[in-house]
């Protein structure tokens, strides 16, 4: 049976490859569809390896 950990981190890399494909069409918005890309890619792989865990910053994406 799957997780409600590992269904997200599949649907933020169904996302991942969602803005890749717009930011290929898009050459304009390729650098922010590439960072959001990688954005929810990372996310995935916290939740993958610790699906409790805290995040304070994501390294290379601009944190608030």
């Amino acid at each position: 049976m799957t997780t409600t950990a590992e269904l997200a981190a599949s649907l933020l890399r169904n996302a991942a490859n969602f803005f890749r494909g717009v930011g290929s069409q898009n050459p304009a918005i390729k650098e922010q569809m590439d960072t959001n890309a990688k954005t929810y890619e990372t996310v995935a792989e916290y939740l993958e390896k610790d699906p409790k865990g805290e995040v304070s910053r994501i390294p290379g994406v601009a944190n608030k």
